[in-house]
C-alpha cells in the first residue's frame, strides 16, 4: 500500500536560519575591538582583521545597510569608494544581531554585548516585572534604566582608563534612557545639524592622544520607513550622508581611523494581504497570545499561561514556510541572541519567536497603525536586514 503524500511543506528548520557573527564580526564587536588597540583593560579584539589607531571614530547611519550602500555607487560614490575597505581591508560585511533593530543594536555597540546579555531583545519587549510590553526604543512604560541593562558601557570603561571619550548627536537624544544605557560615557555633546556633528566629532578626535568618539545620523532609516529604500526621499538622505562621510574623513587628525557602521538594513513590503499578515484581523494567529512584541519582521509572540506548545504549533502551520519560529529556549540554543542569555533577560523573549525570511510582515493594524503603515522593514535575519559595513579611512 502506498504510504500518503505530505502535501504541506515543512516549515523551516529553527538552526537554517543564519545567526549573526557574533564573537568576531557583529556589531557587539565593535567597540571591544577598538577599545584594546587602545590599550583599555579587559577588552577583546573580537574582529581580528580591524589594526590599532590611536584615536577611533565610530560613525552609525541608522539604516543603511551593506546590500543598499552596494545597490546605490551613484547616490553614495564616497562610501562606494570605501566598500574594499570595509572589515579591516577585507571587503566584508559585519552583521547586526539579532533582531536587526535599533534599540537592540546601539545597546550591542555601545555595551560590546549581544542582545541575550545587554537584555535589549527587540523594538519591545514584555517587562517580567509588570507583564506589560516596553517600548525600548521610546522606553514606554518608564523603567530603571539601570537595572534594565547594568552592565558598563565600552565608553564608560575607556573613559576610566583615560581615553578622550566623547558622543557628538542630535541634543534630542543628550537625556534619553537609551542613551544612558548604550552610550554614556565621557561627554555627550549635542548638535544640530550633520555638518555641525562632522567638523565636532573630528575636534573631539584630535582632543586626545587616545580618543574615541561616536556619531550618528538617523534620516536614512527615517526616510526609509516612511518612503521606502526605492524612494526619491531615501537616495536624498543618502546622498547627504554620503558628503557627511566625506566631510569628516577629510578632516581626521593624525593616527586616527574612521569607522562608518549601520544598525540594520531595509526591506520595503508590498501592501497587500500576501506580504502584510494581519494579526489583529487573524483568529489563529490570535489564539492564546496574551501579547504580541517586537516588529513585524521579528515577533517577540507571549502566550496565555499553559498555551505555549498550541501557539507554538500553530504559528509554524500557519507561518512555518516564510518566518523561522522558534520557541524561547530552540532560539537560545540556536544562538539568535549571542551565545548566552542572562536570567534578568530571558522572560523578556517570547514563549515563541518569529523571524522573516521572505518579504512578508506580521502587522498589527489596529494596536500597531504606525508601525503596520511603514514601507521600510527590518528586524530579521536576511542579508538585507542583517549586513552593515564596517567602512574604514585612516590618517
Amino acid at each position: 500500500m502506498a504510504l500518503p503524500t505530505w502535501d504541506h511543506p515543512e516549515p523551516l528548520a529553527v538552526d537554517s536560519a543564519p545567526v549573526p557573527e557574533y564573537g568576531a564580526g557583529s556589531l557587539a564587536d565593535v567597540l571591544p575591538t577598538l577599545a584594546a588597540g587602545m590599550s583599555v583593560p579587559d577588552m577583546t579584539a573580537a574582529i581580528p582583521e580591524l589594526t590599532p589607531a590611536d584615536r577611533n571614530c565610530v560613525f552609525l547611519i541608522d539604516g543603511l545597510g551593506w546590500e543598499q550602500l552596494r545597490a546605490h555607487p551613484d547616490e553614495a560614490p564616497f562610501m562606494t569608494s570605501l566598500l574594499a575597505s570595509s572589515r579591516g581591508g577585507t571587503g566584508r560585511p559585519i552583521t547586526a544581531g539579532y533582531p536587526a533593530t535599533t534599540a537592540t543594536s546601539l545597546a550591542s555597540i555601545g555595551t560590546g554585548l549581544p542582545p541575550g546579555a545587554h537584555g535589549l531583545p527587540g523594538y519591545t519587549a514584555r517587562n517580567p516585572a509588570t507583564g506589560e510590553l516596553m517600548n525600548q526604543l521610546r522606553w514606554n512604560p518608564w523603567t530603571d534604566p539601570r537595572a534594565w541593562q547594568p552592565h558598563p558601557t565600552i565608553f564608560q570603561l575607556a573613559d576610566a582608563a583615560g581615553v578622550h571619550t566623547a558622543q557628538v548627536s542630535s541634543p534630542t537624544f543628550q537625556n534619553t534612557p537609551l542613551t544612558k544605557v548604550a552610550l554614556s560615557g565621557g561627554t555627550f555633546h549635542g548638535r544640530l545639524s550633520g555638518e555641525e556633528r562632522m567638523d565636532f566629532a573630528a575636534e573631539q578626535l584630535a582632543a586626545g592622544d587616545r580618543s574615541l568618539v561616536y556619531t550618528y545620523y538617523a534620516e536614512v532609516d527615517g526616510k526609509g520607513h516612511r518612503f521606502g529604500i526605492d524612494s526619491d526621499p531615501w537616495r536624498g538622505q543618502l546622498m547627504y550622508v554620503d558628503r557627511l562621510v566625506q566631510r569628516l574623513a577629510e578632516q581626521l587628525p593624525p593616527r586616527s581611523a574612521l569607522y562608518v557602521t549601520a544598525d540594520h538594513g531595509m526591506i520595503d513590503i508590498p501592501f497587500d494581504e500576501q506580504h502584510r499578515i494581519d494579526f489583529d484581523e487573524d483568529w489563529e494567529l490570535r489564539a492564546g497570545v496574551a501579547l504580541l512584541g517586537g516588529e513585524g519582521r521579528a515577533r517577540h509572540v507571549y502566550a496565555v499561561p499553559g498555551a505555549q506548545a498550541d501557539v507554538l504549533t500553530c504559528w509554524r502551520e500557519v507561518l512555518g514556510e516564510q518566518f523561522w519560529i522558534a520557541s524561547r529556549d530552540e532560539a537560545i540554543a540556536a544562538g539568535w541572541f549571542g551565545p548566552r542569555v542572562d536570567e534578568r533577560v530571558y522572560a523578556r523573549l517570547g514563549d515563541v519567536i518569529a523571524a522573516a525570511r521572505d518579504d512578508v510582515l506580521i502587522i498589527a493594524s489596529e494596536r500597531e497603525p504606525k508601525e503596520s503603515a511603514m514601507v521600510g522593514n527590518h528586524g530579521s535575519m536576511t542579508a538585507v536586514e542583517q549586513l552593515v559595513p564596517l567602512l574604514q579611512v585612516r590618517s
